[in-house]
């Protein structure tokens, strides 16, 4: 296993990071967050013209059958855009969950783009509590599903939603979507309600390890808006002068960035051991990896784009600025399929290290 980036992942990169940086810059990005936060026509250009839509996908159902390491590549461009498409929320999430309970024909739709699909969980679940969020039950012989999941992220965009109950998983319709507010203003997240929804079981799945898989390529997100913040407070810091010299050029300054630089670089090696392990390693393995990825990368999101915030000074704190969208992308991803404390604290099982007497974690 290697983390370094193959000239595949290398071209992929290229394309994807080309066409965000004409179509969707942070201040477009910024223009719609209020209104209408996805941007639609850019997702059909990535997923039907560049392909990152069947990337997980097996060639036999008409995608790419690539491996999660290039699925990663394309989650730090799209991090390091805040891009609002729901990349993460179909083609990973519900993707993995449909490659489990074998729907080739919903895999098709979603390979080329034509279709769209959400998996009704709560986007604060994780692998160690899959039901948090809400709870579904089965009905008339399994083809009717009740209940309502809070906090589903790319359920407002999809043109299938996919319920996991009892080990199932169920395309379902009729269902009621309701967007409620979100701390990330580019990944809205809705209440999902079904009252003896009509549905059809799909297969079976293990919800669990599909969340445990999106955990580990959420790091990758993650480490993409680290690194904007960190290349665009370096950038600035050059060009604003204070007392006649560069901010930058201050020793205190040049400390910060540097302890920022050092957490950032061990995210992306984080990173992109839980996208190797999560294609090549035992589930044992990968579940270490994804929870170390977690546990570390989380946070640096949120603390680099915090020094990020600082280090603009007064435009930092403007609507104006798109720093605030990369903040709040980075807090909200933090409780994402759960926080570093959960990740810290399953840890100790997976690498069987006993934590401290008393049972403080």
């Amino acid at each position: 296993m290697t983390l370094l980036y193959t000239e595949v992942e290398e071209e992929l990169r290229a394309a994807v990071r080309g066409l965000l940086a004409d179509r969707c810059p942070p201040a477009a990005v910024l223009k719609r967050a209020e209104s209408d936060p996805y941007d639609l026509g850019l997702w059909k250009t990535l997923a039907g013209e560049i392909g990152v839509a069947g990337l997980l996908i097996p060639e036999e159902h008409g995608g790419a059958g690539a491996s999660a390491s290039e699925v990663a590549v394309v989650l730090e461009e799209l991090g390091r855009g805040v891009a609002p498409v729901p990349f993460f929320t179909s083609s990973v999430l519900a993707t993995r969950a449909l490659i489990q309970a074998g729907a080739g024909d919903l895999l098709e739709r979603l390979a080329d783009g034509s279709a769209t699909a959400a998996l009704v969980v709560s986007f604060a679940a994780s692998s160690y509590q899959p039901l948090r969020g809400g709870s579904v039950r089965v009905a008339d012989g399994g083809e009717r599903l009740s209940g309502t999941v809070t906090g589903v992220a790319g359920a407002d965009v999809a043109d299938l939603l996919l319920v996991p109950v009892d080990g199932g998983l169920y395309a379902v319709q009729g269902a009621e979507v309701r967007v409620v507010p979100s701390l990330d203003l580019t990944r809205p997240v809705a209440t999902v309600t079904l009252d003896d929804a009509a549905a059809t079981r799909l297969g079976d799945v293990d919800l669990a390890q599909v969340l445990l898989f999106g955990a580990g390529l959420l790091a990758s997100e993650q480490y993409g808006v680290a690194q904007w913040c960190l290349d665009t407070t370096v950038a600035y810091v050059k060009e604003r002068h204070q007392f006649a010299r560069p901010v930058g050029s201050f020793q205190a300054i040049k400390h910060r960035l540097a302890d920022l630089w050092l957490d950032v670089v061990r995210a992306k090696a984080a990173a992109r051991n839980a996208a190797a392990e999560a294609s090549e390693a035992s589930e044992a393995s990968a579940a270490v990896s994804a929870a170390v990825a977690q546990a570390w990368n989380a946070g640096v999101a949120v603390r680099v784009a915090e020094e990020a915030l600082q280090l603009h000074g007064g435009i930092g704190m403007t609507w104006e600025h798109p720093l605030h969208l990369y903040l709040k992308r980075a807090k909200a991803s933090e409780i994402a399929l759960g926080t570093p404390g959960d990740h810290r604290e399953a840890l100790a099982s997976l690498a069987d290290v006993p934590g401290p007497e008393g049972g403080q974690q």
